[in-house]
């Protein structure tokens, strides 16, 4: 992804998030604690729209298309909640991070972690490439120090703001 961003542009991890399995209550996949990906793409699939949600497409595609079977994708979505309430009508599978369906308010969703080691999905601050003002340096040295379940991870290093 970082070297997908275009010239001019600085992309800086800020940080992963588990790519996971949104699974609607019920469903077959709930037999396995970690779910193979190989039996996901078994069944119809709702993705975020690449359109959108550019980043996040690109980077479940590339994962996507580490297997030979060609994923049913039934809906390209727009927003994650729109994701999570087609999943928990059951017409479908979700991919998403681990953050985005454990904060989700839909009923009949449940999460499950793909077999193996798990993928990651990477979230970047972009910025240009350009002397950097010093509110957007703080910012993104906040950034650094905030984990994917949003704890700080080292907040004695860091000051208060005027």
């Amino acid at each position: 992804m970082a070297d997908d961003v275009g010239d001019g542009i600085v992309a800086t991890s800020a940080w992963e998030d588990e790519l996971m399995v949104a699974v609607p209550a019920r469903h077959p996949v709930l037999s396995f604690r970690q779910v193979p990906l190989e039996e996901v793409l078994h069944y119809p699939l709702v993705l975020g729209d690449p359109a959108i949600c550019e980043g996040h497409a690109r980077q479940v595609e590339r994962i996507l298309r580490k297997h030979e079977q060609e994923p049913l994708i039934v809906q390209h979505v727009s927003t994650f909640d729109l994701m999570m309430t087609l999943v928990s009508a059951g017409l479908a599978l979700g991919l998403a991070g681990a953050a985005h369906i454990s904060s989700s308010r839909e009923l009949g969703v449940v999460a499950r972690p793909l077999a193996g080691k798990p993928p990651m999905l990477t979230t970047y601050l972009l910025r240009r490439d350009a002397e950097t003002p010093e509110m957007l340096t703080r910012f993104i040295e906040r950034v650094a120090f905030i984990d994917s379940a949003g704890n700080l991870s080292n907040a004695k290093n860091i000051r208060p703001t005027r």
